[in-house]
């Protein structure tokens, strides 16, 4: 566990994906990452269980945002996988990292939607080894 200031960090791990709600995490993180100099880590994961999963990114996006980060100075590893468990990708991605916050999108969700569905924000939120930024993408 990271013992660095979360307010100024060396490392921010951002969980992305190809949405406004992963978007939203990004533009935090690399806000973050512009004021306090941090090095970025972008975890983009899928569980690969569906021919098409509108969350994971496709390469030119992918590439599109490490060359705009790296226009901006920001050093960033951007870490695009198929995996088991999409949280424990971006959690594994903040231990690995040393990671001093993590940042996810949340969207909104109806009680019955938290019973039956899964949420890689909320098992992010109470796995993580660091603080955790959770925001919203604007209105």
């Amino acid at each position: 566990m990271s013992t660095t200031n979360p307010l100024q960090p060396k490392c921010v791990v951002a969980a992305y994906s190809a949405d406004v709600y992963g978007r939203a995490a990004v533009e935090h993180a690399e806000a973050i990452a512009l004021a306090s100099g941090a090095r970025l880590v972008v975890v983009n994961a899928t569980r690969g269980d569906s021919l098409v999963d509108d969350r994971f990114a496709h390469e030119d996006e992918v590439e599109s945002l490490r060359e705009r980060l790296a226009t901006e100075g920001i050093e960033v590893d951007i870490r695009r996988d198929v995996v088991p468990d999409v949280a424990e990708a971006v959690l594994e991605a903040a231990r690995q990292s040393s990671a001093d916050v993590i940042i996810v999108g949340v969207r909104h969700r109806t009680p019955v939607g938290k019973l039956l569905l899964g949420s890689v924000a909320q098992r992010v939120i109470l796995d993580a080894p660091c603080p955790v930024l959770a925001v919203k993408p604007p209105r």
